[in-house]
């Protein structure tokens, strides 16, 4: 195999498109401008491209609400931009998947990446490199802390430079830029699409994770299967000195389901959480107080043990509404499965890479039970169809963990990440030549 590799200079467009997508973070169903954006440079360079309504076929969960939609698209438009994108667009359809169709016979391999941001602060302490180089978060208390800038950088960049060489190439290249990967919303609403039918090989990928610079683990065996729900838990009001008897105690009842969600025993067949992470009740110290609001999450080493988990906590607060007398409303605002890489896929991945001079060791497959990734609705859709699906990790040095306010990456990484999904291709061309 002759790898292909990619002009270090390279790195300064991946620097830049990356920073510009840092600096104007949007959450996951709200990412208007990064899709227009991404949408704009696809067609550009010759790419058919579908945006948001286009690849959206199924329920979008967990969509913010309509005050917070409406300022991100406002945001959009006040961009230089092309609105044509964001008339495709609306709160809960959004992403880009661009299309290559060679016209030769050949496979049709699809790489997915992810380019929504959290609701986090981001740090302004002169240490915080965004901070030093002005392109911290300007979209206060939103930060793309997770690496979502860097995968959309990783997939615009592929996009690029297989263009750059398709007269090597034949069957059908697909890329995927998926909307809300945080809360694992956004696989599942986007599975359904016709453009991800018939895929022979899929690659997924995610920077960090605690794994070293100059690592890169092929496949991983899983993560774990995950639900998030919404709680709203509806009681009556009452005061609390003269008539409390007659009030129905919703902080109370959403208390004793937060003890009992706790509570929950481990799982004899597997790596379980339940976390409570957020509970708001009352209004007032003399109010019985008639609202409650909680989320909370259950993961499971297992898609099943998840789903035990599940019943589990539709039984808790369905106790919790008969012993306090209120009425509970329990929201499902995301999911993803436990899906394992292919091992087969793993190893050509694992050749490729020993190839990239900036990669120090190859992993070809490791255990993973960390976090959760509703890209698992993807691999699970091309495992069936018998294609092979395949998640990778590119290592590097972070300034802070994922998820916090300092979290930033080594930018060199996107290069090692990008220079290995490049030269896929051509070794999977390479297998089937010698595998018939």
């Amino acid at each position: 195999m002759n790898f292909l590799t990619v002009e270090k200079d390279y790195l300064q467009v991946l620097r830049e498109w990356r920073r510009d997508f840092h600096k104007f973070p949007e959450p996951g169903w709200l990412e208007f401008r990064t899709s227009a954006i991404l949408a704009e440079n696809l067609e550009a360079w010759g790419y058919e491209v579908y945006v948001g309504k286009e690849i959206v076929h199924g329920d979008s969960m967990g969509v913010p609400d309509k005050v917070l939609a409406d300022a991100f698209y406002k945001k959009a438009i006040e961009s230089d931009i092309s609105s044509k994108w964001l008339e495709k667009m609306e709160a809960g359809k959004t992403g880009v998947i661009a299309v290559l169709d060679t016209g030769i016979q050949g496979p049709t391999i699809a790489y997915r990446v992810d380019i929504d941001a959290l609701p986090i602060l981001e740090s302004s302490e002169e240490k915080h490199v965004p901070q030093q180089l002005n392109f911290r978060s300007q979209n206060d208390g939103f930060m793309h802390a997770c690496g979502h800038d860097s995968h959309a950088t990783i997939g615009l960049g592929l996009a690029e430079q297989l263009m750059k060489v398709k007269d090597k190439l034949c069957g059908k290249i697909i890329i995927i830029f998926q909307p809300a990967e945080e809360g694992v919303r956004g696989g599942s609403a986007i599975v359904a699409s016709p453009l991800l039918d018939k895929i022979d090989y899929l690659c997924a990928l995610h920077i960090g994770t605690g794994i070293p610079k100059g690592t890169f683990v092929a496949g991983v065996d899983g993560f774990l299967a995950t639900t998030k729900f919404d709680v709203t838990i509806k009681g009556v009001a009452a005061h609390s000195g003269i008539n409390a008897e007659q009030g129905k105690n919703a902080l109370l009842a959403s208390a004793q389901a937060a003890l009992a969600l706790h509570s929950l025993p481990p799982h004899s067949e597997g790596v379980a959480r339940v976390n409570v992470g957020t509970l708001e009740a009352g209004s007032g110290r003399n109010i019985i107080p008639s609202l409650a609001k909680m989320q909370l999450e259950i993961r499971g080493e297992t898609t099943a043990i998840n789903s035990f988990y599940e019943e589990r906590v539709k039984q808790i607060f369905n106790g919790v509404a008969a012993m306090y007398d209120v009425e509970v409303q329990l929201e499902k605002v995301g999911y993803a499965l436990n899906i394992p890489s292919d091992q087969q896929l793993a190893k050509i991945l694992k050749e490729t890479a020993t190839h990239q001079s900036s990669i120090k060791e190859v992993i070809e497959y490791r255990d993973f039970k960390a976090g959760s990734e509703d890209a698992t609705f993807l691999m699970q859709k091309v495992q069936k169809q018998g294609g092979l699906a395949c998640y990778s990790i590119i290592g590097t040095n972070l300034a802070a963990g994922h998820h916090h306010e300092e979290f930033d990456i080594e930018e060199e990484d996107m290069l090692s990440a990008l220079e290995i999904w490049v030269n896929v291709p051509f070794k999977l061309y390479e297998e089937l030549k010698v595998n018939g």
